[in-house]
């Protein structure tokens, strides 16, 4: 009896022990299909715009001008001052001289007519000065920066600044930083697919008038 009794228990204890195995590779067997079962998390989409952007800091004349060259330079104005009508017109003064000078400063000996203009790196509606460090020659043909472009950022920026929404200093600033990396903030993303061109002064034809031929007296 005693000896019945132990093969007993042994047989009991060898049961429960195969029990736990078994229930144990059971667990770990579940536990893996529930693992495999959860999606994979998809690789991140990179954003290609930002990255497009980016190469705007590595711009070079003639779409940007060379800071060493052309650094900006303002003129001693207040933002009543650069708001007023006619503002410009009346401080803009830019000898042929100095524009010959800064043609050279940037290595153009000759030009094509319309091919370039002695541009304000801060134009005069921003406070900009007739100074050869605010001059440079930019190009009306490079693509897709180009003055054009570059006319509708300083329009853009001389009206916040008079709409109060930008304060003088921070529009010079930016425009003196990288025009193009501005360009894309504050008037579009993207440069505009064809040039804006500009609109030719409406000037009246003359209509020169013929003289009219005295009649001669007739000949008695």
């Amino acid at each position: 009896m005693i000896e019945l009794r132990k093969h007993t228990r042994t047989a009991r204890r060898r049961l429960t022990t195969a029990l736990a195995i078994l229930g144990g590779a059971l667990a770990s067997i579940a536990c893996e299909r529930t693992v495999s079962a959860i999606p994979q998390a998809q690789p991140a989409i990179i954003d290609t715009t930002k990255t497009t952007a980016q190469g705007d800091s590595a711009l070079r004349f003639p779409f940007v001008p060379d800071p060493a060259k052309t650094p900006g330079a303002t003129l001693p104005v207040t933002t009543a001052d650069i708001c007023l009508r006619g503002y410009s017109k009346r401080v803009r003064n830019v000898p042929s001289a100095v524009k010959r000078q800064v043609y050279a400063s940037y290595g153009i000996r000759s030009h094509e007519p319309g091919a370039y203009e002695v541009d304000h790196l801060i134009s005069l509606e921003l406070g900009g000065s007739n100074s050869v460090k605010n001059l440079w020659p930019q190009s009306f043909r490079t693509h897709p920066w180009n003055a054009y472009v570059k006319d509708a950022l300083e329009n853009e920026l001389h009206r916040r600044v008079c709409a109060g929404t930008i304060d003088l200093a921070k529009a010079q600033l930016l425009i003196t930083s990288n025009w193009v990396i501005w360009y894309r903030i504050y008037v579009h993303p993207n440069p505009p697919a064809t040039n804006p061109r500009r609109k030719p002064p409406n000037r009246r034809r003359r209509v020169r008038r013929q003289p009219q031929l005295q009649q001669q007296a007739p000949v008695p």
